[in-house]
């Protein structure tokens, strides 16, 4: 008979009891799941973007498993992954409210649901497969990642908890107070100040922030020869074409990478075979049963196609093709989020858009089910590579972790038509298409910009604009040129390292992004870079919980918590 550890407190569930998971998985599922989920609909619809749910989960998921001691850090792991795929589910409910604007006719919810959990699946694989990639080989900072990794850690460990309670403490009361003031003083609403991106800066150093500002300026150097050859127009943001340029900027350093991976691979897999070599064990907790992720990306994404077709009456071609870029753009935007804590998905479903018209998508209706095989797929994808990069400082169990994010996209996809309908039911200004309205007539508080962004691009099917594929491919060639330089030179001076040769991913960043945010992010790097440079080294604590990062976990922990609260309190207000 399988003995359990004995839980600290005695009212809790037996540590791998049925009791245990059942408690985790309906704290992550049916509170705080629900809890994230409805502020990400919330400000998906008035702004346009959502703050994930992975901090705020980790928080509060470790209160509930405090009471196991440091071994309580794998089931609050275990909670935060469950909510957060229910929020990040629940935020993409915009693609009703897409539907909507360009009047075209609802499919029943029970299909909905079901199509949109084929692909949340489908995503689950695709993350999982790129895990080895890129949190085991490149072991990206993913900093929300390490951020909830120091939270669960400190708050589970007492001993922990002593010594990193400053930094951590200060941080979340200084992104708490940040974020409701941003969201009060026009002063600091004007500079675009964001505690999050700047505890990302903290986290990830000045060799990584410098770039992405390098990124930005010079999108806004370029701005006037954008509008000459008529990428942009007058008054565009740069970001409007820079965007196409930078994801093909981490295609093109992506391709390197992923190169020299195979080319070391192979050779070795030879040797181990002609040698009959005993291959190296992996640890236990990293384990995973590769032929059963294969069947089961392979399952998921016929299932989609399916589903899409029978169901929804999408053509299979596009469907296909759509279901192969998932496998693209889950490693560009999963390097993304590993470098910068950004996720630009909707730049994926754009970039998703131009390739379909250009293979002679002209429907907007099939644009948009194809589409958001890519804006689904790819958000759960990456945040599945964010909650394992959480798990690798960790040591928790992959098969487990994967079994958690499972449930919480089978609840998030029901909650992503709930709350769509209900938000679009109590508000009617959401259903207005603000594509077509003037300026004065543009509903106040509900901005929808992501359903403005998608709209739009829809809209435009109807005439192909080869220049979009143009700066794709030049961004390729600027990431294939820089990365290959780098490995060549391996510069190891600061300017020639940040500046002159940065790396692509972090320079691609200030392409997705306005000037204020790559700055914010530039400024956190520096500071961070800084305070390691003269905080004196602490064996008390593991080596990646640094005070910048722990610091920096804090405001982005902060920042979460005021979002939560204000996006709750304009709800309630309404």
């Amino acid at each position: 008979m399988t003995q359990h550890p004995r839980a600290r407190w005695r009212w809790l569930p037996a540590e791998g009891s049925w009791k245990y998971h059942l408690l985790l998985a309906a704290t992550g599922m049916l509170v705080l799941g629900p809890l994230a989920g409805v502020t990400a609909a919330y400000m998906n619809f008035s702004l346009g973007f959502f703050v994930g749910g992975q901090v705020l989960a980790g928080l509060l998921g470790s209160a509930v498993t405090a009471g196991y001691g440091a071994a309580g850090k794998h089931g609050a792991n275990y909670i935060q992954t469950a909510a957060a795929s229910v929020a990040s589910m629940s935020g993409l409910g915009v693609l009703l409210q897409a539907m909507v604007w360009m009047g075209l006719p609802q499919p029943p919810a029970w299909q909905m649901v079901l199509y949109l959990g084929c692909v949340g699946m489908f995503g689950v694989g695709v993350g999982m497969l790129y895990t080895p990639v890129l949190v085991d080989r490149m072991q990206l900072a993913f900093p929300s990642g390490l951020a909830v990794a120091n939270i669960l850690r400190a708050l589970t460990d007492t001993t922990l908890l002593r010594r990193s309670v400053r930094q951590l403490g200060g941080g979340v009361a200084l992104g708490l107070a940040t974020g409701l003031a941003a969201a009060r003083l026009p002063l600091l609403g004007a500079i675009e100040l964001s505690a999050s991106t700047f505890g990302a800066g903290l986290v990830i150093g000045a060799r990584i922030g410098i770039p992405a500002v390098v990124g930005g300026l010079i999108g806004v150097a370029l701005q006037p020869y954008f509008v000459l050859i008529g990428w942009l127009q007058a008054g565009d943001p740069p970001r409007k074409i820079m965007f196409l340029i930078s994801l093909g900027t981490i295609m093109g350093a992506a391709l390197v990478d992923l190169a020299l991976i195979l080319a070391r691979a192979l050779p070795r897999a030879r040797r181990q075979s002609a040698s009959d070599a005993p291959v190296h064990a992996v640890d236990d907790w990293r384990t995973v049963n590769s032929t059963r992720l294969v069947l089961w990306v392979a399952f998921w994404a016929a299932a989609t196609v399916a589903c899409g077709h029978w169901l929804l009456g999408q053509p299979v071609f596009f469907l296909m093709v759509a279901v192969s870029l998932v496998f693209l753009f889950a490693l560009v935007n999963g390097i993304s989020v590993g470098i910068s804590d950004s996720n630009p998905i909707s730049s994926a479903f754009v970039v998703t858009v131009v390739i379909l018209a250009a293979l002679g998508l002209r429907d907007p209706g099939v644009g948009l089910m194809a589409g958001a095989v890519l804006l689904v797929a790819t958000s759960v994808a990456c945040d599945m590579q964010q909650d394992r990069s959480t798990g690798w400082r960790l040591g928790t169990p992959r098969v487990p972790q994967f079994r958690y994010q499972v449930l919480g996209i089978v609840v998030g996809a029901v909650l992503a038509v709930v709350f769509a309908r209900l938000f679009m039911n109590a508000y009617p200004a959401l259903l207005q298409d603000q594509t077509v309205l003037k300026a004065d007539q543009q509903p106040a508080g509900w901005s929808s910009a992501m359903t403005y962004k998608f709209v739009g691009v829809l809209r435009g099917l109807a005439q192909d604009l080869p220049f979009q594929r143009v700066a794709i491919g030049v961004g390729i060639a600027i990431g294939l040129v820089i990365e290959v330089l780098r490995k060549w030179l391996q510069p190891r001076n600061f300017v020639l390292d940040a500046v002159v040769l940065p790396s692509p991913y972090a320079l691609s960043f200030g392409g997705f992004v306005n000037l204020p945010t790559s700055l914010w992010l530039g400024a956190g790097g520096i500071v961070g870079s800084l305070l390691a440079a003269h905080a004196p080294a602490r064996r008390d604590l593991p080596e990646d919980m640094s005070s910048a990062s722990l610091f920096g976990g804090g405001l982005i922990a902060g920042d979460a918590l005021a979002a939560v609260g204000i996006g709750i309190a304009s709800l309630i207000s309404q």
